[in-house]
């Protein structure tokens, strides 16, 4: 999985890819070739930032700002891209807010905001790129969730963004079913707890977090040829975790 697939001539969008994971993920799939698009909403400087230092090791990159929640601004962002750089070959969903309080405690603005960045987004964004994808008969969609969904976690805390990471996991299943014949593969990574983490961890398998790298390995995989007759699938980035065992 550490292959560094040739992407030249494809284009790449990672939504939410100014700062954080999604900034890394960019990068690493712009060291492939591909031309790459910095989505941001609110982080217009970040963006900017990251866009340059693309620039600056030799590649393509533009930045676009969109709201992947409101299907209109979804559709403005995809128009941007595709007159800019051409269609989306490779879309990485990867903005999803959360909220790591007790569910109980959760207002529902924060309960929406949750649902709607990481669950609705994936799915407005795959809607709007899987038909070019289909019409040139290659695309990839990589969508990110979290190492316990597939297991249908179900802590108090944090509980609407586990709920959506298992949404973004069903979806990925059924948009894989939807679109084996057309050329484009929907796969998943799942990491638990990366470097960067903003939520509490008591304990880190193997003793630390997951690298920006262990997460990047994965999806370069997906996105190469090698991974051309896999879809549907779901790799946790978690050192092994047993949530059974470690709780």
């Amino acid at each position: 999985m550490g292959t560094h697939p040739d992407l030249s001539g494809r284009t790449a969008l990672v939504t939410g890819s100014a700062k954080r994971v999604g900034r890394e993920l960019l990068l690493s799939i712009a060291e492939c070739g591909a031309d790459v698009v910095v989505h941001y909403n609110e982080s217009d400087a970040a963006a900017a930032a990251t866009a340059e230092e693309v620039r600056d090791r030799g590649g393509v990159a533009i930045t676009a700002q969109g709201d992947i929640t409101d299907p209109a601004s979804v559709d403005e962002l995809f128009e941007t891209i595709e007159s800019e750089l051409g269609s989306v070959d490779i879309l990485v969903n990867n903005v999803g807010d959360f909220d790591a309080r007790h569910w109980s405690e959760i207002d529902w603005e924060s309960w929406q905001n949750v649902i709607e960045t990481t669950f609705y987004g994936t799915v407005l964004c795959s809607r709007r790129a899987v038909p070019k994808m289909g019409d040139q008969g290659w695309g990839r969609i990589v969508n990110i969730g979290f190492a316990d969904s597939d297991r249908i976690h179900a802590h108090p805390e944090n509980f609407p963004y586990f709920v959506a990471k298992t949404g973004v996991l069903m979806f990925t299943r059924m948009l894989a079913t939807d679109t084996r014949d057309d050329g484009v593969t929907v796969n998943a990574v799942s990491p638990f707890a990366v470097s960067n983490t903003e939520a509490g961890v008591d304990s880190f398998p193997r003793g630390r977090p997951a690298s920006f790298e262990d997460v990047a390995a994965p999806l370069r995989f997906f996105l190469s040829d090698a991974a051309d007759y896999i879809s549907g699938e779901n790799v946790a980035v978690d050192g092994g975790r047993m949530p059974e065992f470690d709780s």
